[in-house]
């Protein structure tokens, strides 16, 4: 339960992060945050691991750098169904979907 309450408050931070250094990337509060972060959580553990499974040629032949695509049209979702997150395009949606990624990657293994 701990680790799941860390692993929100680690997406929270890495979209207010990639808010902060992106203008393409709005977030308006502080509450959408945490609403994106968990929307975001959600799509990661149910609909990622189905696309992955789809996508698995095209990733093996980009030799896994389709998973930032991926990534990015979550993240788009994700902006799409929460209100308060605004992503302009889908090169945004890129550009935040790499922050995200190295910052939820450097604070996993910071191990908070």
């Amino acid at each position: 339960m701990i680790s799941l309450v860390i692993y929100w408050i680690v997406i929270t931070m890495a979209i207010l992060i990639a808010a902060f250094i992106l203008p393409g990337i709005r977030v308006r509060s502080l509450g959408a945050a945490l609403a994106a972060a968990a929307v975001l959580g959600l799509l990661n553990m149910f609909i990622k691991p189905i696309l992955i499974f789809l996508t698995l040629p095209i990733t093996v032949l980009t030799l896994g750098l389709f998973v930032i695509v991926i990534n990015a049209l979550l993240l788009m979702l994700a902006g799409a169904i929460v209100r308060g997150l605004e992503i302009k395009s889908f090169w945004w949606a890129v550009a935040g979907a790499v922050i995200v990624s190295i910052v939820t990657s450097v604070l996993h293994s910071a191990r908070l």
